[in-house]
């Protein structure tokens, strides 16, 4: 008998043993995965990377003058152009909005959408217009039907790269990042300029799904109402009952970028975020107000520069660019050095970028 039992401390010894040296432990959203468990992959070493293990290993230790609570510890990424490719002819909702007026449902749109279809050319202005011109294209579908379009259209490939449909544009080294912050105890949210139900339909069908939920997308905003009461001046003036439908108007909200990227946190989230991702001048404020001198945690906030002009389209000189981040306070990735991988070996530059 106590043979036996010797027999099964020992087991237990070395179990406890195995576990950490291969890091076995489990970790959920509610305890951190020790730093030595989380293995990337697809990054090189280098000042970015190196700055954000050293400040998740810091804001996570207990014994830290600089620990974050769990529930303080808030990451926010942009999508496009920081989480997925944006530098081919142009990003997901335009193309889809280009595809449904032009190629899939040119009965349902009028000549005026088709025209700003046809008139979207390499260096158009992704702003307030243009998404006005998206909700009215999708006027009179049910948010289902949008969400269930979103996906269809995803599955088609686009011509600036070999093997890559819109849905599996994901940059590699960033879902890692995302996993990794999730994996550390990090709400993540996305905060992106693309509609909001066109957005979580994207994340729900990424790679980064299974860290950040449906209500932790944050995106433009287009006008939704009851079926049937779409004319109605308020929405006070109707209630919703058992079997309505929600459909979209074609009318427009928000746009969120720039100061509307700041906006929509304070509204929706309701603390500042202690960590920030983004690639261009529209996330400016959302950066900085992550980074703002009266958030009460240690803050860090980053720019993806799209430097990389072999593996990707990115044109940006990164010497420019990162000194103009760096002057702002904010640590640049350079998509050239920092990473080791951006797409899965079967994705591929095309020869031509604009294509018709």
């Amino acid at each position: 008998m106590k043979q036996t039992k010797r027999i099964i401390v020992i087991v237990a010894v070395l179990l406890v043993v195995a576990m950490s040296v291969f890091g076995f432990a489990a970790c959920n959203k509610d305890q951190s995965c020790p730093q030595e468990q989380f293995k990337f992959e697809y990054w090189n070493e280098g000042v970015a990377l190196s700055a954000l293990t050293s400040y998740v290993a810091n804001v996570t230790n207990e014994d830290s003058a600089d620990f974050i609570p769990v529930e303080d510890r808030i990451a926010v990424f942009d999508m496009d152009g920081t989480l997925v490719c944006e530098t081919y002819y142009t990003y997901y909702d335009t193309m889809m909005f280009i595809e449904y007026c032009l190629e899939d449902h040119p009965e349902k749109v009028s000549e005026e959408l088709k025209e700003a279809a046809r008139a979207i050319q390499p260096g158009y202005l992704a702003g307030e217009e243009l998404a006005r011109n998206f909700a009215k294209a999708y006027a009179g579908m049910t948010v289902e039907e949008f969400s269930a379009y979103v996906v269809s259209f995803g599955k088609k490939y686009t011509k600036s790269f070999n093997n890559m449909r819109y849905i599996d544009n994901f940059y590699l080294p960033m879902v890692e990042v995302v996993h990794y912050l999730y994996d550390n105890g990090f709400t993540i949210y996305v905060i992106s300029g693309t509609e909001r139900t066109t957005t979580r339909t994207i994340v729900a069908n990424s790679p980064i799904k299974d860290y950040v939920t449906m209500n932790h997308v944050i995106g433009t905003d287009f006008e939704v109402k009851v079926k049937g009461h779409e004319e109605e001046s308020s929405n006070m003036n109707f209630k919703y009952e058992n079997g309505d439908e929600l459909v979209l108007t074609g009318g427009f909200i928000q746009k969120n970028l720039n100061a509307n990227k700041s906006i929509y946190i304070e509204r929706e989230i309701g603390k500042r975020p202690v960590l920030a991702f983004g690639n261009s001048g529209s996330d400016s404020s959302m950066l900085n107000y992550t980074i703002d001198s009266r958030n009460k945690y240690k803050t860090q906030a980053y720019m993806v520069v799209a430097d990389d002009n072999v593996r990707e389209w990115g044109k940006q000189d990164w010497a420019t660019k990162s000194a103009e981040y760096t002057a702002k306070g904010w640590i640049s990735i350079s998509m050239a050095n920092d990473f080791a991988k951006i797409y899965p070996d079967t994705v591929t530059r095309a020869e031509q970028q604009y294509q018709g």
